[in-house]
């Protein structure tokens, strides 16, 4: 049995779209360069097709792990978690102690991570240190640069 993978619905809708465009349009397009590297003689020494060959293995592997990763999604509503600490989902307002720099991250699924827009994985250094913290609460966070510690100014939704 796979393991819960936590999305929001937004993001599954993105993984069913793009599912579907590769099992349309992608596969059109594999096919096609496999056709056109058949085309050129010889299989059996024609790197062009192998080529095409293993760059379709790989689209299907990701289909497939795109399948994957929705047939053991859970959808998670930010408006169905409590604002009384740190979960999935939760927008966290940090102020850096060393320096009184302010940072806001929200705390998504390592699927849905994206650092630059703001995304922290739940199990990252960050985001897991930060997880069931409250407001005014001080968090050391171990991160490649060393040791930072933070204080937890607001949490929201």
């Amino acid at each position: 049995m796979s393991e819960v993978v936590y999305l929001t619905a937004e993001r599954a809708r993105e993984i069913e779209e793009e599912i579907h465009l590769l099992k349309t349009r992608g596969r059109k397009e594999i096919a096609m360069k496999i056709a056109d590297a058949r085309s050129h003689g010889d299989l059996s020494e024609n790197a062009e097709y192998e080529a095409a060959k293993h760059e379709q293995e790989l689209f299907e592997l990701k289909i497939s792990n795109l399948e994957r990763t929705l047939t053991s999604a859970q959808i998670i509503k930010s408006d169905e978690l409590p604002n009384d600490k740190v979960y999935i989902l939760s927008k966290v307002k940090l102020k850096n102690i060393s320096n009184d720099t302010v940072i806001d991250y929200m705390l998504v699924s390592a699927q849905e991570a994206d650092f630059e827009k703001k995304k922290l994985s739940v199990t990252s250094p960050i985001g897991k240190a930060l997880l069931g913290k409250v407001i005014g609460e001080k968090v050391e966070i171990i991160v490649p640069a060393g040791k930072q510690n933070f204080e937890i100014l607001d949490i929201s939704r």
